[in-house]
């Protein structure tokens, strides 16, 4: 009797609107089973072949002959689990080796893997950083990251965010030194502003037109300083760019100098020009994407002297240091809650200001998105596992195979 009567309540279906709400979704078995032998898969034929020097780096085919080769079409009804593990075969054996010896092409390399395990826990936790209530333990996380690195930019204090990339960085703070600037922009946008002018090297990211760009500064209100031989600004010409956009009538707000440039890796002279934002009354940004890491060795961070000085800092430790992309942060040297004052829009429903805990650990009304990914775990699980030293050590062999 008792069989019968769960076989009954089992047959009685909830239908709403034509849907079967109590009936099933999702096959877990069949789900699990398929992660298994992915799983199995991504460790024979990425993790396993990542530092053989006899696999190739790219298994290279034309557009059109790889688009036959993948089957990119979808259908209307699902493909087997076979086919579905084969297609991730091929998406391995097509895809660039960016872990592999050889692969020189961009400014990352290699695989670190710590920071490989924790992108894993995440992809399979899939949160989103915004709120404490969401995501507690990754808010802690980037908390500490936050303040471990800007104890070695050397600030006493100060506050940041992890972002999706050094261009959005620069992008953020590109917009936060507007808003130091002229504070009602926030509100009435761009038609009572000054004509803004801002200036950054003749080697600095393209990143830098684009946010002006983008934030309606307009690219022609961009000052490239030229640079020497070796790529760095020459401060002396800042100088007189910063004199000429006061005589046109410009408004100067921001100098970018840049820690690492993309194409000949050089630093400009942060001191000196930290002299002349002092002078004019400039937000210093300094993008570090790339030549950030160098401050975490004791005998390379001289190249970034004067950082400290800095109004913010872009830092991706996805670059030298080979944390997985992506692994990008905006630090602040303001520590009077200008980033939440500069993008706060109080979204009610989400930053409930009476909750059971502090709500200061909701910082997701500091960043211009809404979900976010918790890109510090993966620097701080690799930063964990090595250590301090161990990162440094990384720093020294990348300039000294440089130099080699």
């Amino acid at each position: 009797v008792g069989i019968c009567k769960q076989e009954m309540l089992q047959k009685k279906n909830v239908l709403v609107d034509g849907v079967i709400l109590n009936g099933p979704i999702t096959d877990s078995k069949a789900g699990e089973k398929f992660v298994e032998d992915a799983y199995k898969i991504i460790m024979e034929e990425v993790i396993q072949k990542a530092d053989d020097v006899t696999e190739k780096v790219c298994e290279w085919r034309a557009p059109e002959t790889l688009k036959q080769i993948l089957d990119l079409e979808m259908r209307d009804t699902g493909e087997s689990h076979q086919k579905l593990l084969q297609l991730c075969r091929d998406v391995i054996r097509y895809s660039v080796k960016t872990s592999h010896p050889r692969f020189f092409n961009q400014l990352y390399a290699g695989v670190d893997y710590y920071s490989l395990v924790a992108r894993f826990i995440t992809e399979a936790l899939n949160p989103s950083v915004y709120t404490y209530e969401v995501s507690p333990v990754f808010l802690l996380v980037e908390e500490a990251v936050i303040k471990k690195m800007i104890e070695f930019i050397g600030w006493k204090e100060g506050d940041g965010i992890f972002n999706p990339g050094g261009s959005v960085s620069n992008m953020y703070a590109m917009n936060l030194a507007r808003y130091k600037f002229c504070p009602e922009v926030k509100e009435k946008g761009l038609s009572g502003l000054p004509r803004l002018a801002l200036f950054t090297s003749e080697e600095c990211h393209y990143s830098m037109k684009k946010a002006a760009s983008f934030l309606g500064i307009g690219t022609e209100n961009v000052y490239f300083i030229k640079t020497d031989d070796r790529g760095k600004m020459i401060p002396e010409e800042l100088e007189k760019q910063v004199q000429r956009a006061r005589k046109e009538g410009s408004a100067p707000f921001l100098v970018c100098a840049t820690a690492g440039t993309t194409v000949l890796g050089a630093f400009d002279p942060l001191d000196k020009i930290a002299d002349i934002c002092e002078k004019h009354g400039l937000w210093l940004h300094v993008d570090a994407s790339w030549g950030g890491s160098a401050l975490i060795s004791r005998k390379h961070c001289r190249l970034l002297h004067g950082i400290h000085r800095a109004d913010s800092v872009a830092w991706n430790p996805h670059k030298m240091l080979l944390a997985g992309i992506q692994c990008c942060a905006l630090l602040v040297k303001d520590n009077s809650g200008l980033l939440k004052k500069c993008y706060s829009a109080k979204a009610a429903y989400l930053f409930q200001q009476d909750k059971f805990y502090d709500v200061s650990y909701d910082t997701g009304d500091k960043s211009i998105q809404c979900s976010r990914r918790p890109d510090a775990f993966k620097f701080w699980l690799m930063w964990k596992a090595l250590g301090t030293t161990g990162l440094e050590e990384r720093v020294n062999r990348a300039l000294a195979l440089a130099r080699y």
